[in-house]
C-alpha cells in the first residue's frame, strides 16, 4: 500500500516555485538587456562610398562657372530711316570690311527729299552769287561816284585857289571869288559824303553775304543729312570681321532703330563665365582664370565683374590672354575657372558631395583596419572647386566618406564591407 510522505511533495513544490521565480528573473534581465542593446550598425559597400585622406600642405582656392565665348568687339547695324529690304548681298558667315555690303533697302520718300535738298542747295548757292556779284556791283559804282566827286572837288579847289591870286590882280571881282570858294566848299562836302558811302558800300558787303552763305549752309547741312539717310539704305558693315544675325528677309518694312545686321570679330573673343552668386563674393578684377574650350585650356584674367545677379549667378568676363584653341568661335560653351587665392600649410580634404563652406557637419571617420567608419564632427572653413579647409575634427591622414550619406543620419557608425 502506498504511504503518504508529506515531506517530499512539499519540497517538490518549492521547487517548482523556486525553478518558476528564477526563470522570470531570467526573462526579464534578458528583456532589459535587450531593450539596451544599441540596433545593429548598417552595412554600405566600399566599392561605392568615395573616400578621401585628410592632407596638410598649400591648397589652391578656385571657383568655376559654366559660360560662352562672345566677341570683344560687337556692331549692330540699324537702320537710320524706314524702308524695305530690297535686296539681301550676304549671309551669316560671311568675312566683310569696313565698305562691305550687306543689304539694300528702298524708300522713295528718302530719294525726293535728297534730291529736293539738292535742288534748294543749288538754288541757294545760285542766290549767294547773284548776290555777291550786285553787291560788287555797287561797290564798283560807289567807288567810281566817290572817285569823281573826289576829282570835281580837287578842280573845284584849284580854280578857287587861281581866281584867289586873279582876285589879287583884281582881274576876278570879289563876288566871282566868293562862288568859286563856295563851289569848292560844295565839291569838297560831297566828296567826304562819297567816300563815307563807297566805305559803308564795302563794309556791309560782308553781313549781306553772311546771311546768304549761312542760308547756303544750312541748306548744305540739309543735304547732307539727305544724303546720309540715302546712304543709309545701303547698310555698310562698318569693321573688319565676320557677319553673325541678319535678323530680316527681303520685303520686310524696316522702320528706324531696327537692328538689320549684327558683325563681330571672331579673332578677338573673351569669356563670360557665370559663377554662382554665393562664390561669386571672392573675386576680384586681375585675378588669373583658365578657359576651357574642350578643345584646349587657355590663360586669362578677370576684367570685369556684373555688379548685379541674375538667376542666382553672376557674370563674370574672362580676357584671354593666348591664342584661342582650333574651332573657338562666337557662343562656344566654355568652362571657367577663377584662381582666388594659394592657402599655405592648412588641413584640407577632397570637397565632400554635403559639406558647405564655413559650415559644421558630421562626417564619418573610417577606422584604422578600414572595416567600419565612426560620425564625428568635422567644421569646415575655405572652400575650393575640388577641396575644403579643415578648421577641426579631423587630422593629416584621416580617411574619410566622402559620399552623401544622409541616409544614416540616425547611426554612429556604418560597417564596410
Amino acid at each position: 500500500m502506498d504511504i503518504q510522505r508529506p515531506d517530499q511533495t512539499k519540497a517538490k513544490r518549492k521547487k517548482r516555485i523556486l525553478i518558476a521565480v528564477i526563470s522570470i528573473v531570467v526573462l526579464v534581465a534578458i528583456s532589459v538587456a535587450l531593450a539596451r542593446l544599441k540596433p545593429a550598425a548598417p552595412t554600405v559597400d566600399k566599392n561605392i562610398v568615395w573616400q578621401g585622406t585628410v592632407q596638410r600642405g598649400q591648397m589652391l582656392r578656385q571657383v568655376r562657372g559654366l559660360g560662352t565665348l562672345v566677341p570683344e568687339e560687337i556692331r549692330w547695324i540699324a537702320a537710320r530711316t524706314s524702308g524695305r529690304v530690297d535686296k539681301i548681298v550676304l549671309r551669316p558667315g560671311a568675312s566683310v570690311t569696313p565698305d562691305s555690303v550687306i543689304l539694300l533697302l528702298a524708300n522713295p520718300d528718302v530719294e525726293q527729299a535728297a534730291a529736293s535738298a539738292d535742288s534748294q542747295l543749288k538754288a541757294a548757292e545760285a542766290d549767294l552769287v547773284g548776290t555777291r556779284v550786285q553787291l560788287e556791283s555797287g561797290i564798283l559804282l560807289a567807288e567810281s561816284t566817290a572817285a569823281s566827286a573826289h576829282a570835281d572837288s580837287e578842280q573845284a579847289k584849284l580854280k578857287a585857289e587861281v581866281n584867289e591870286q586873279l582876285f589879287k590882280d583884281g582881274l576876278v571881282s570879289e563876288i566871282d571869288l566868293r562862288l568859286f570858294r563856295v563851289t569848292a566848299q560844295q565839291l569838297a562836302t560831297r566828296d567826304a559824303i562819297e567816300q563815307k558811302r563807297y566805305a559803308f558800300s564795302k563794309d556791309s558787303i560782308a553781313p549781306q553775304l553772311s546771311v546768304k552763305e549761312a542760308e547756303v549752309d544750312r541748306l548744305r547741312g540739309q543735304a547732307k543729312l539727305r544724303h546720309d539717310e540715302l546712304d543709309a539704305l545701303t547698310a555698310r558693315a562698318g569693321m573688319n570681321g565676320v557677319l553673325q544675325l541678319l535678323p530680316v528677309d527681303v520685303g520686310s518694312q524696316i522702320q528706324p532703330g531696327i537692328n538689320l545686321a549684327r558683325v563681330a570679330d571672331p579673332a578677338r573673343l573673351k569669356a563670360e563665365i557665370r559663377v554662382a552668386e554665393t562664390q561669386a563674393k571672392d573675386i576680384l578684377i586681375g585675378q588669373v582664370a583658365e578657359v576651357d574650350t574642350r578643345n584646349g585650356v587657355v590663360g586669362g584674367h578677370v576684367s570685369r565683374i556684373d555688379p548685379s545677379v541674375q538667376n542666382g549667378t553672376v557674370t563674370v568676363d574672362v580676357l584671354v590672354d593666348g591664342p584661342l584653341p582650333k574651332g573657338s568661335r562666337p557662343d562656344l560653351s566654355v568652362d571657367g575657372t577663377i584662381e582666388l587665392e594659394r592657402l599655405d600649410n592648412v588641413v584640407y580634404v577632397n570637397r565632400p558631395a554635403f559639406g558647405q563652406e564655413n559650415s559644421q557637419v558630421g562626417i564619418f571617420k573610417l577606422d584604422p583596419d578600414g572595416s567600419g567608419a565612426t560620425r564625428v564632427q568635422v567644421k569646415f572653413g575655405r572652400s575650393s572647386v575640388n577641396t575644403i579647409e579643415v578648421i577641426s575634427g579631423l587630422v593629416p591622414g584621416d580617411k574619410v566618406i566622402l559620399s552623401d550619406l544622409s541616409q544614416y543620419d540616425s547611426n554612429e557608425r556604418i560597417r564596410l564591407n
